[in-house]
């Protein structure tokens, strides 16, 4: 299962980065992003098959894709600030880590422009097929 990889990874990364710390700390530092890459990489490999489910929903349901390639968008940028966020935290960054955190959010607030426009629209035409 692909559970028990992930954890390897991270545990295997969590023990080098341990060790790695006390003797030489800017190593600690490269092999906690170098596997924090492995397990994002991974992942993403996992997610690839499920990314066409969301395209067969939009094909179904008549949504427009690229709101759902938005939507998938803001997901991932939530996911990779927070991932990325956490390592930053285990440095005792947590500063920069609050303002990636907020970066994040920006971001994500950007992209949700054009779906609350075409939310917005939608109901405007049900407001008009309505009187």
């Amino acid at each position: 299962m692909a559970i028990f990889q992930l954890v390897g990874i991270a545990f295997i990364t969590a023990v080098a980065a341990i060790l790695l710390k006390a003797t030489k700390p800017e190593l600690a530092l490269a092999v906690t992003i170098a596997g924090s890459v492995l397990l994002l990489i991974f992942v993403f490999d996992l997610l690839q098959d499920s990314l066409s489910i969301f395209r067969k929903i939009a094909e179904t349901t008549g949504v427009d894709s690229s709101l759902v390639k938005s939507v998938l968008k803001m997901i991932g940028i939530g996911y990779l600030v927070e991932f990325s966020a956490g390592i930053l935290n285990d440095f005792g960054q947590n500063s920069l880590a609050d303002k990636l955190v907020f970066c994040g959010k920006a971001v994500i607030l950007v992209l949700a422009v054009p779906i609350l426009e075409n939310v917005l629209i939608l109901i405007v035409k049900l407001l008009e097929l309505i009187k």
